[in-house]
């Protein structure tokens, strides 16, 4: 049953808000549990939301709804100011989930504090959920309970958080302006082909005489636009993305096509120092957190999100589980520069790690800003150069043919 209820926390302040519980006995002793004085409770009047079909179809929705990065910079904060503060554990998870706003992480969030309710540890319960909370959430979280810094450990997964938040706007400001002006571009190419070249092909034939080569071959791509041959294409094609997301799937495949994705003309150079500054935040923020090297080593192998660097943290890790240090097996590895190697060779001797690798991703996040910029400076122009060479091809093949006419009757 879903019930309104009225209470006052333990600094005077009245609240107001909804639970479901079975029955009113029930929600007065778990609010009382979490230190609220119980003011007033009663049954919230029927609704369509009542119905189990729509209850059942509502939970399903909230399944889809993502989960952003901002969602969980907030949470972060949040949990770390209440904790800092002194607030209990389970009473700071129920205001968290009180006030949450997105239904999936808010439905996640409950799990958790049932499961710390029941007796688990806070990082049990986030494994729980490994849809929402990563491997390097639960890690920095289980560092922070067996250190007892829990409160500092969250404030540095929020601002790590925020900082990949704003390294992933920036790729995509990167990535989303060519991909517009292309999905334009081969718009304008159908539309001229399918719609507008019919109308100049009535005109050609009333004309007479022979054609140009070059107006009979966009005719013709014309025509197979609008046949049937388009349909299979389009069927092909997508075929063709089906098979290359399955290769993708397996861990050769993967692997292969994220080493090419590295190696592009334009965009692999910044998709490097992405993935450099990436790196060197993940393991300088576990490193400072207090989780061990290997284990440090073995999330950021798992969260680098490329196969071909995952592969290349892999071998670090194997030549440090051996006794070896960090700087020497990156320096055998292409991906990382020398600068980068010499900052961490010197962060291992001084006992800095944490404080160089932070200083290294500073450094990669102004050089993405550098070429996010040169890259959009350097795609404008190309761009533009593309679309008009696109609609001057269809309209020079369409005016050909006038042309023609016109030295005919001279």
């Amino acid at each position: 049953m879903e019930f309104l209820y009225k209470v006052k926390d333990m600094s005077g302040q009245v609240r107001e808000s909804s639970a479901r519980a079975d029955n009113a006995q029930l929600l007065k002793a778990r609010l009382a549990a979490r230190g609220y004085e119980v003011i007033e409770i009663k049954e919230r009047g029927f609704s369509l939301m009542h119905i189990p079909l729509l209850i059942a179809l509502d939970a399903q929705l909230a399944r889809f709804e993502p989960i952003s990065l901002r969602d969980m910079v907030v949470f972060s904060r949040q949990f770390a100011a209440m904790i800092s503060a002194g607030v209990p554990l389970l009473r700071t998870l129920s205001i968290i989930v009180e006030q949450c706003k997105n239904r999936k992480l808010k439905g996640c969030l409950e799990e958790v504090r049932r499961s710390v309710e029941s007796g688990l540890s806070l990082s049990d319960a986030l494994s729980r959920q490994g849809s929402v909370f990563d491997k390097l959430y639960i890690s920095m979280v289980r560092a922070g309970e067996a250190g007892g810094f829990l409160s500092e450990v969250l404030t540095r997964l929020a601002d790590f958080l925020e900082a990949r938040q704003k390294l992933n706007q920036k790729v995509k400001a990167a990535m989303v302006y060519p991909s517009v002006v292309m999905a334009i571009a081969v718009l304008v190419f159908w539309v001229m082909l399918t719609f507008i070249l019919p109308i100049f092909e009535g005109l050609f034939k009333n004309i007479g005489g022979e054609l140009p080569a070059y107006t009979r071959f966009l005719i013709t791509l014309s025509q197979y636009m609008r046949s049937i041959w388009m349909g299979l294409f389009a069927v092909s094609v997508m075929i063709s993305l089906y098979f290359v997301r399955r290769y993708y799937r397996t861990e050769k495949g993967r692997e292969h096509i994220d080493g090419m994705f590295l190696s592009l003309p334009l965009f692999g150079d910044l998709s490097r120092k992405v993935a450099i500054a990436r790196f060197c935040r993940t393991f300088g923020t576990l490193i400072k957190a207090g989780v061990p090297m290997l284990s440090a080593l073995d999330v950021v192998k798992d969260t680098a999100g490329n196969a071909s660097i995952a592969r290349s943290v892999e071998k670090i890790y194997n030549e440090v589980r051996q006794g070896g240090s960090i700087s020497k097996p990156m320096a055998r590895l292409t991906l990382f520069p020398t600068m980068v190697t010499q900052m961490v060779a010197v962060g291992e001797e001084t006992g800095n790690l944490d404080e160089m690798l932070t200083k290294v991703a500073e450094f990669y996040d102004m050089e993405v800003d550098n070429s996010v910029e040169s890259l959009t400076s350097l795609l404008e122009p190309i761009m533009v150069v593309g679309i008009g060479g696109i609609v001057g091809s269809v309209v020079v093949g369409m005016y050909l043919p006038i042309f023609s006419v016109i030295e005919q009757l001279h």
